[in-house]
């Protein structure tokens, strides 16, 4: 049983909700999520002895409130009210009586339209299995909810996560998700409307926005399943030290900073900042090339939030690095 701290005094009330568990990890196996968590993750953690995992209950606010919205939706399309409150959205009757939620099986020769929530299922892979909960389903196609910040819509950072994940799910059930676009429909908790007014470009239109992916093909996606587990099982029993380093991108490393300095001899804060090395070169040379430009290695995060944190020496060599900061 994990065990909880709250160091920030939540309420009881609120302190009880984010540690209320339902999460089904008996019949989760290895799941979609965790075969895209870094392989050095993913060992260690099981690692970890018991009590010195301890959870302090505010970082689960985020993705309480995530599972609170997945339970609503839910919820709603599985009320005997479901009739009442699709008509009064417009959906005509006809079409509503097309709509089977979680079918065991599909009428022949009927026109129907599926949807399915929830459902966890399942395939084994060189002796593990391999399991997924997808979110929603209807006509074929998956839904995925993600309840996030716009800055995961705008910068695109995690689209190769949404791909990856939407076609693991269709990998584990090619039987009801037919089609090979996937929607994730993002719930920002951060949208403003006057942000979307300035930068209608990339700004997301409103608050509820869709946004669909094209799903990998089979092969690809049989083969990085494979290959995953292959090196789970190959560094099962590895020394910690003997363990893959964790990716930049596993690392949510940021990009470099190259700072520039006018004064070559300067030590304090630099002339500017550039994102970009070719743009510190061009100052460079507009200064007449008598300056330096330093190399701010991107920082890193993800490890203030990995449970095998305490028995990883990767994130010991990036804190004495300065690329941690805690």
């Amino acid at each position: 049983m994990t065990q909880y701290s709250n160091h920030t005094n939540l309420p009881l009330a609120i302190a009880t909700w984010l540690a209320h568990d339902t999460y089904d990890r008996e019949a989760a196996g290895l799941s979609a999520t965790s075969l895209m968590r870094p392989t050095r993750q993913l060992i260690l953690a099981k690692r970890v002895p018991p009590g010195e995992g301890i959870v302090d209950i505010s970082g689960l606010i985020k993705s309480s409130i995530g599972s609170a919205v997945h339970d609503a939706i839910e919820q709603a399309w599985l009320s005997n009210m479901l009739p009442t409150t699709l008509s009064s959205l417009g959906i005509s009757d006809k079409v509503i009586k097309r709509i089977l939620v979680n079918p065991t099986s599909l009428p022949d020769g009927k026109p129907v339209i599926p949807v399915y929530l929830e459902k966890r299922s399942s395939r084994e892979v060189l002796g593990v299995k391999i399991t997924g909960k997808f979110d929603f389903i209807a006509d074929g196609r998956v839904h995925d909810f993600k309840t996030t910040s716009t800055f995961a819509y705008t910068s695109s950072n995690k689209d190769d996560d949404y791909i990856l994940q939407g076609s693991i799910y269709r990998w584990l059930n090619p039987d009801i998700i037919t089609d090979d676009i996937m929607s994730i429909i993002f719930i920002f908790n951060d949208w403003n409307k006057n942000r979307y007014m300035s930068d209608r470009d990339k700004y997301p239109p409103s608050q509820i926005t869709t946004k669909d992916y094209v799903l990998l093909p089979e092969a690809a996606v049989q083969s990085f399943v494979e290959n995953k587990v292959n090196e789970l099982l190959k560094y099962a029993d590895a020394k910690e030290v003997d363990l893959p380093l964790c990716t930049d991108k596993e690392l949510w490393r940021k990009d470099d900073t190259f700072k520039y300095y006018k004064n070559p001899a300067s030590v304090g804060r630099s002339t500017k900042n550039f994102e970009v090395y070719g743009e510190a070169m061009e100052r460079f040379v507009e200064d007449g090339s008598v300056g330096r430009i330093d190399t701010a290695k991107g920082g890193v995060q993800a490890c203030l939030y990995c449970p095998a944190f305490n028995m990883c020496t990767q994130k010991d060599a990036l804190i004495e690095a300065g690329e941690l900061k805690l």
